[in-house]
């Protein structure tokens, strides 16, 4: 590690959490070098903070309004340079064994001067791309929104405004009411993971349930009837192929 001070940014929801951090940090720079940049409450001003303030280290809580560690950890894995993640919890012990086998550093509230230096003199030896992949398995809810790269910034797409996902080459379209957006995911992760709200209406096709006004029959130009899904709030019509025909009937509008 050289001379330069580690930029750190704090995330917690509680006030006094932060100013134990800030002390405790303080209290490492005998050791280690360290320089608090910025702190944040939610996941949601973690994000615009770390978009305009870059950072080697994100001290993460988990549990926190509007979005919680997990879903902002997979987020910030988007920025060009991603800091480095450590949590801060209270979770219970079976929760910390699961990031233990992960290999997914953490600080267990009330956090001790000594656990938070050994956690900085560990950055670096998990890559962003091994913290992605173990975040998908150890946060089971969907995330509250989808990330995408927009005019070299990220976005947050709120998944409640999702229209349909539309899988096409590398990308998948994500439409709302209001524009269409490319996300770098792939449909069958994102079907998977949202299957509560999404149905597949054909296999590069995923759309949200409360957004299907009904259902149609057509007559294709070779004279031949499909089903057409009818949209709330978009003029647009989406085919169902014949393998999903079996929706028509269970969601009872045909």
């Amino acid at each position: 590690m050289n001379n330069l001070p580690l930029k750190i940014v704090i995330v917690d929801d509680e006030t006094p959490a932060r100013n134990r951090l800030k002390d405790l940090l303080q209290d490492c720079t005998e050791k280690i070098p360290v320089k608090v940049v910025g702190e944040a409450s939610n996941g949601l001003e973690a994000l615009a903070l770390l978009q305009l303030c870059q950072a080697d280290v994100a001290l993460l809580d988990i549990r926190m309004p509007e979005m919680d560690g997990l879903e902002l950890a997979q987020h910030l894995h988007k920025l060009p340079a991603p800091p480095a993640i450590i949590f801060t919890t209270a979770y219970d012990v079976h929760a910390i064994q699961a990031f233990e086998v992960h290999a997914v550093d953490y600080l267990l509230k009330p956090i001790r001067q000594a656990r938070l230096l050994q956690a900085l003199t560990r950055i670096g030896t998990i890559t962003p791309a091994q913290q992605e992949t173990v975040l998908r398995q150890l946060r089971p809810r969907p995330r509250t929104h989808l990330s995408v790269h927009e005019r070299g910034r990220i976005r947050l797409i709120p998944a409640s405004d999702v229209i349909y996902l539309r899988a096409e080459l590398k990308y998948v379209t994500i439409r709302t009411h209001d524009k269409e957006h490319l996300l770098e995911e792939s449909l069958a992760r994102l079907e998977k993971e949202f299957g509560d709200r999404f149905i597949r209406i054909h296999r590069s096709c995923l759309v949200a349930k409360d957004c299907i006004a009904g259902f149609e029959k057509t007559l294709e130009e070779n004279g031949e009837a499909r089903w057409v899904v009818l949209l709330r709030g978009v003029a647009e019509k989406l085919p169902v192929s014949r393998r999903q025909l079996h929706i028509v009937r269970e969601l009872g509008r045909g």
